[in-house]
């Protein structure tokens, strides 16, 4: 007694620890049951919850595909001199729409002039030569070979005539065709050598795009396009985005593959009357490529693990089992199936994020159609 009442202090610390000890363990114990409470009710939330499921359908539909284009002028060549002499006269400016055979350059003359002079005198004194040997050989004063000597003389003066004739006539640089002059590359006083390049010349009211397909999409085309007149309406997409108002067609393949990089070049031409569309211009060409019972699942219905697509299928005994699948094409929101599903098959389209490989799950059919809404937005 004397004890207690001499450390009242140390009994009511002995007290307050064993009662202490007593809430820990009652509150350790009630928090234990209130989570495995929780984890139960919300495995059981997830067991019992409903899985929206449904079929890929079998469509013919189409998708859009862009190739990196070139753009080439329907004609488009170099002007070059055929003549050594000084520039004269530049009769263009660089960007100018011309005629065919309008006059754009022209190269000193003189030293043409003189030689055709030449040329033409020497021809005369042939001919003369050639009509007195005449008359002398029908007296037989000279014998025929002689005539055809002088004969073969004024052949050859002729020819002479017809080279200064045409070298005179490269001293004027006429535009083959109607279009648009390039820089220009001299000024005038310019000494010009033969083979001297003066600018380009370009008709670009329609253009030429250059794409390259690969090896499979070039079998895929030709088994879609089996007649050779079949053309394929392309668009064209500028740089900027827009698409160049005008359609074209696809018009001819190349012959031969690139070994380096596996491509076929295809060429589409397009009108363009607005000349909007200038040689060396780059674009896209834009294909609209159709399938025949093409198989197609919404994208939502998917998951990606490691670059490789992933769906959760639905067994008879409404078990979920995960599948890989292979994608043959992109649609807006939608895939179209190549391989790992069919369209007997069920798939989870809805609650992908709680579904568990080998789980057992109730599930709701809602056809495809009803999902995708409006079957005419990817029928073609």
């Amino acid at each position: 007694m004397a004890y207690f009442f001499n450390n009242p202090n140390k009994i009511f610390q002995n007290l307050f620890s064993k009662s202490t000890n007593k809430i820990l363990v009652l509150f350790g114990i009630s928090t234990l049951l209130f989570l495995t409470g929780c984890s139960s009710n919300k495995e059981e939330k997830s067991e019992e919850g409903i899985y929206t499921v449904t079929s890929p359908i079998i469509v013919d539909t189409s998708f859009t595909k862009e190739y990196v284009a070139q753009i080439q002028s329907l004609q488009n060549i170099e002007m070059k001199s055929m003549v050594k002499g000084y520039l004269e006269k530049i009769n263009v400016d660089e960007g100018q729409h011309v005629n065919a055979g309008q006059i754009l350059f022209n190269i000193r003359p003189t030293e043409f002039q003189a030689e055709l002079m030449k040329a033409k005198a020497e021809a005369k004194g042939a001919e003369l030569e050639l009509q007195n040997k005449k008359k002398l050989a029908d007296k037989n004063i000279v014998s025929q070979t002689e005539l055809a000597l002088a004969q073969a003389k004024l052949d050859e003066a002729n020819a002479e005539v017809a080279l200064a004739e045409l070298n005179l006539s490269y001293c004027e640089i006429k535009a083959p065709f109607d279009g648009t002059i390039d820089r220009t590359r001299f000024k005038v006083g310019s000494a010009i050598d033969e083979g001297t390049l003066l600018t380009s010349l370009s008709n670009n009211k329609e253009v030429y795009a250059y794409f390259n397909l690969t090896e499979d999409e070039y079998l895929d085309y030709k088994t879609r396009n089996k007649k050779e007149d079949n053309k394929n309406v392309a668009t064209l997409l500028l740089a900027n985005g827009e698409e160049h108002k005008y359609k074209g067609e696809v018009e001819t393949i190349e012959s031969e593959f690139d070994n380096g990089t596996g491509n076929i070049s295809f060429r589409a031409k397009f009108p363009n009357p607005d000349l909007l569309l200038k040689h060396g211009e780059t674009g896209k060409v834009r294909l609209t490529i159709p399938i025949k019972n093409a198989l197609i699942i919404p994208q939502k219905a998917t998951y990606e693990i490691q670059d490789k697509i992933f769906v959760f299928v639905v067994d008879q005994n409404n078990t979920v089992k995960s599948r890989n699948i292979v994608i043959k094409q992109s649609l807006s929101n939608l895939y179209i199936i190549q391989s790992g599903l069919s369209e007997k098959d069920k798939i989870i389209y809805e609650g992908i994020q709680t579904a568990k490989e080998d789980s057992k799950v109730q599930t709701k059919f809602v056809p495809l159609k009803d999902i995708v809404g409006n079957l005419q937005l990817i029928q073609q």
